[in-house]
């Protein structure tokens, strides 16, 4: 296990849950009561800030910054068991400490319960769908398209806001990190367990179908 990648993953974690977090705060005060602008502005932020994050880091440890993406690596045999452990406790770490140093960079309370309630079953299929995609998007890239992967990421997460009706959390670890934030970008804690069951099950079955469609046997290339 890398203590490089450790750090990595503790990092990358803090500077993507900023940054979600962060731009949400900035785009509501700035939208003007603007639900679409305030989520666009929230949107553009994460996906760039994911390019960067995942084109940095990727080399490190992977740039997971997730513990949906973890455990699917682990279950492909690509990680270790205690190196997952590690990396999802230095994302739950990480991130958490990301979204209190934004709570100090807009002079928010640092400590703060979410009081936005995403809940019902319409939000809970958008979390499996929009884990289902960033696994799959992951996984198939890596195939196909390696040096292609943090861009592929970026662009996929920034259609996801768009598309999913959860605007894809997509991470277990920033949907508990943004339940300690009553900001835009928030999730009630009552809501935090059904989305992270929705998300590991989306991204089990991304893992079942990367087998099925990316088989060395499809025939595509490496």
């Amino acid at each position: 296990m890398s203590r490089h990648a450790i750090l990595a993953e503790g990092a990358g974690s803090a500077m993507l849950f900023a940054a979600v977090v962060g731009s949400g705060i900035m785009a509501e005060r700035l939208a003007g009561g603007n639900v679409a602008i305030a989520l666009l502005g929230n949107t553009l932020a994460t996906g760039a800030m994911l390019f960067v994050l995942i084109a940095m880091l990727g080399p490190v440890s992977g740039a997971h910054m997730n513990p949906a993406v973890t455990l699917i690596m682990r279950l492909r045999g690509h990680i270790r068991t205690s190196t997952a452990i590690a990396y999802v406790v230095a994302q739950l770490v990480g991130g958490i400490l990301g979204v209190w140093i934004t709570h100090l960079m807009f002079d928010e309370p640092i400590i703060q319960l979410s009081g936005h309630v995403r809940n019902g079953p319409g939000q809970l299929i958008g979390e499996a769908v929009a884990t289902f995609g960033l696994v799959l998007t992951i996984l198939g890239t890596k195939k196909t398209r390696p040096t292609s992967i943090p861009a592929s990421v970026a662009l996929y997460i920034t259609a996801a806001y768009w598309f999913t009706s959860s605007t894809s959390f997509a991470n277990p670890a920033i949907t508990i990190a943004r339940s300690l934030s009553d900001s835009f970008a928030g999730i009630a804690p009552v809501g935090v367990p059904a989305f992270i069951a929705a998300q590991l099950t989306g991204a089990v079955a991304a893992h079942l179908a990367a087998d099925a469609i990316f088989s060395e046997s499809s025939g595509e290339t490496a």
